[in-house]
């Protein structure tokens, strides 16, 4: 890798890291709702008397885990997906100059 590379995916790092900064200073005090919230307001909402009939196994000590987990989540399926399509390119780059 060139030093030119390295130094814009260095450049574009630092962009998303300040962009994701930014929104993050931008809504102080803002609450982050997910789909399990707005369901169990819906529920309550149409039938109040309503009782769950199955409970979670494991019982995480906030809101920050489950955000840390749901980003985890999302980073795996990210190197997966562009593991995948950098091996198709490269399958193909390099099948090309075999043939040649």
């Amino acid at each position: 890798m060139s030093k030119k590379q390295v130094a814009t995916i260095a450049v574009l790092l630092l962009i998303c890291i300040g962009l994701a900064l930014f929104a993050l200073a931008s809504n102080q005090g803002s609450e982050f709702g997910g789909a399990d919230g707005a369901a169990e307001e819906a529920i309550s909402s149409i039938d109040p008397d309503y009782e769950p009939w199955a409970e979670s196994l494991i019982e995480l000590p906030g809101g920050e885990t489950e955000s840390l987990l749901f980003c985890l989540q999302t980073a795996i399926g990210a190197v997966v997906i562009g593991f995948g399509f950098g091996y198709l390119v490269a399958r193909k780059k390099y099948n090309g100059k075999a043939s040649e």
